[in-house]
């Protein structure tokens, strides 16, 4: 949902959220014109924003824009229709919230599950137990079937899955579960487990849309941590090869740095290889954040592969202190 005061009409924050929303693949958004109370309920008002802001979002893909006018002070449109504004015949906000659809079945999409921890209980009644516990990001698993673990390669076959502390024979997303497997292999906290036949590629460049979040700015050459899904690695900016300008939304070239709410796309190196997948295909294993190494500060929400037209990148001359990968 986002939020307009009909006296200002669309401003660049309104443009940001768009910008975001898009980004963020938000297939349903709701435009709540607020304050109408205070420009006399117009309808002319509301329509020349709704018509600036559909049009704009439309430009950016947003698939699905709601436009409702609204007094949150003087509830119109709220909960109940408005006797202030018989012109509109639309639903109020909460009776589109309530009807809205909001599911998203990840199920049947590429199965996949972060380790977040290994289960080795070595006691007597459980003397060779070694599970492999996290929640799946997406898909499912089912015993018996053939899984690769990334970024190692290694593969084996699903010999159990305990749910809750009760074997079952498939998974699926959002439970939280243990895998157990039939071979011994080396696996830890930040490795992926996927289906042999559905393994995302891994690599150490990173080509992201991202949105910078802290007050300092992001450079070119910046030394970050990489966090994806559960693991964290060290990560050089290589390259910000564009920034977005909200207002018309034109790329501007080479900014070198992006600020606080800027929107650009950047090209990471990471120390270690990582198995990403596009944000258009798995939002969990699509998705990281940059963090200060110094003092943990979460710097960048960044997306795989999500991309307004950019231009080609130039070459990092950023100086070598040790971070190049």
């Amino acid at each position: 949902m986002i939020l307009i005061d009909a006296r200002n009409g669309v401003v660049e924050q309104t443009r940001r959220h768009a910008a975001l929303a898009a980004l963020l693949r938000v297939p349903h958004v709701v435009l709540a014109v607020n304050k109408m109370d205070l420009v006399g309920y117009q309808e002319s008002v509301f329509a020349a924003i709704a018509e600036e802001f559909t049009a704009y979002a439309t430009e950016l893909g947003v698939p699905e824009v709601t436009a409702i006018p609204i007094s949150a002070l003087a509830g119109d449109n709220v909960v109940e229709p408005s006797a202030n504004m018989d012109w509109y015949g639309g639903p109020t906000v909460l009776e589109h919230l309530e009807t809205v659809p909001v599911i998203h079945d990840l199920s049947h999409c590429h199965a996949r599950l972060p380790v977040q921890y290994v289960i080795r209980p070595q006691t007597a009644e459980h003397p060779d137990y070694r599970g492999y516990a996290g929640q799946i990001a997406a898909g499912s698993f089912r015993v018996g079937e053939q899984i690769t673990v990334l970024p190692s390669g290694r593969s084996t076959k699903i010999a159990a899955i305990d749910l809750l502390g009760e074997p079952v024979d498939v998974a699926w997303t959002t439970q939280s579960v243990t895998l157990l497997l039939e071979d011994d292999i080396d696996i830890s906290r930040g490795d992926l487990i996927v289906p042999s036949k559905d393994a995302p590629p891994t690599t150490q460049d990173i080509e992201a849309t991202v949105c910078h979040v802290a007050d300092a700015p992001l450079t070119v050459g910046h030394r970050v941590l990489l966090k994806h899904g559960t693991r964290t690695v060290k990560a050089i900016v290589k390259d910000i090869p564009s920034r977005l300008t909200l207002d018309d939304l034109s790329l501007h070239p080479h900014p070198g740095q992006l600020v606080a709410n800027d929107i650009g796309r950047v090209k990471i190196r990471t120390a270690e290889p990582l198995p990403v997948d596009s944000y258009a295909d798995s939002r969990r294993t699509g998705s990281f954040i940059l963090i200060d190494p110094s003092d943990g500060t979460t710097l960048t929400a960044g997306m795989v592969g999500e991309s307004f037209a950019s231009p080609e990148p130039v070459k990092d001359e950023a100086e070598d202190d040790g971070w190049d990968f």
